[in-house]
């Protein structure tokens, strides 16, 4: 059966007390957030023995590790920026294995120089598309040689943000240092939302085979604010992924508050991954136990 996990950095605690407080919540994995009030694990502050700390911890409270948060702008425009990211990220991918999986996560980034999920024009050209390919490539080599894999998660204003950009990704670096974050909210836009059902048997038809862990959050029109959202998680020193909501025509709330059609995205998940890691995300500490029992409600719903 499928498995309900939650992102640790939306606990933000100590190490010991994350783990606690997701077990308490009958959690039985995590994607994994470098982040923690009492161990340092940022930009050259990595080591095995901190890593395996983190992964000791997890398991010692019946929470496996599943995956581990890398996200960041892999395309900045800045060169120097993009290569002190990418530095941090490859850093982690070297290590994943000791925090207790193979699989580390990024999204695939934009030219935007003042905000993460903001679309560039760059981004839908082919020198754009082509220079990310390139860094995808090094970051799915670099994993392969430390035993892990690199995951890229879709979203519409970056680079990858279609079906079709990220089946062709896939074509263009074929590697088994590369997989596929699954988490269909990403692909929606104003001209598609209202052609859900079509565009999630699109994804399973087209990428199922790449898949390795999926996601659940919510999408839904945003109204009057085009704006780009954040929420407060309780947390100033969050990654800004954790509290990112959405920008422009569509939101992201999290999962039960928006119009996904959960019944067939779960289905259709289910039939390649039986046993899949679903992570959720977009909230904060206290809407986790709601969110949870709207996800295993479905699960139960639908026999997974």
């Amino acid at each position: 059966m499928m498995q309900a996990g939650i992102f640790t950095g939306y606990f933000p605690y100590e190490l010991e007390e994350v783990a606690r407080r997701i077990r308490a919540l009958d959690f039985n994995t995590v994607q994994l957030d470098l982040h923690f009030k009492d161990i340092d694990l940022s930009a050259g502050q990595i080591t095995r023995d901190k890593a395996r700390r983190v992964r000791d911890t997890f398991r010692d409270h019946n929470l496996p590790v599943c995956c581990v948060s890398g996200y960041t702008n892999i395309i900045h425009p800045d060169r120097a920026e993009r290569e002190r990211r990418l530095a941090f990220l490859k850093e982690v991918i070297r290590n994943a294995r000791d925090f207790g999986s193979p699989y580390v996560i990024s999204e695939t980034g934009t030219y935007n120089t003042e905000s993460d999920w903001v679309h560039h024009p760059k981004n839908k050209t082919e020198e754009g598309f082509e220079e990310c390919r390139k860094v995808i490539s090094d970051l799915a080599q670099t994993a392969y040689d430390h035993g892990a894999v690199f995951l890229l998660e879709t979203y519409v204003n970056n680079v990858v943000g279609s079906v079709e950009e990220t089946v062709r990704m896939f074509a263009q670096v074929d590697h088994p240092g590369l997989g596929l974050l699954m988490d269909p909210t990403n692909y929606f836009e104003a001209h598609n939302i209202d052609r859900m059902d079509q565009v999630l048997n699109q994804v399973f038809d087209t990428l199922t085979d790449k898949i390795k862990i999926a996601h659940a959050k919510d999408v839904k029109r945003s109204g009057g604010d085009k704006t780009e959202k954040h929420a407060d998680i309780g947390d100033a020193e969050a990654h800004e992924g954790l509290t990112f909501r959405g920008v422009g025509e569509i939101e992201l709330p999290a999962p039960g508050l928006g119009a996904l059609n959960y019944d067939l995205y779960l289905k259709r998940l289910s039939e390649k991954h039986p046993n899949i890691p679903v992570i959720i995300e977009h909230l904060d500490e206290e809407d986790v136990p709601r969110a949870k029992k709207f996800l295993d409600g479905k699960f139960r719903a639908n026999g997974l």
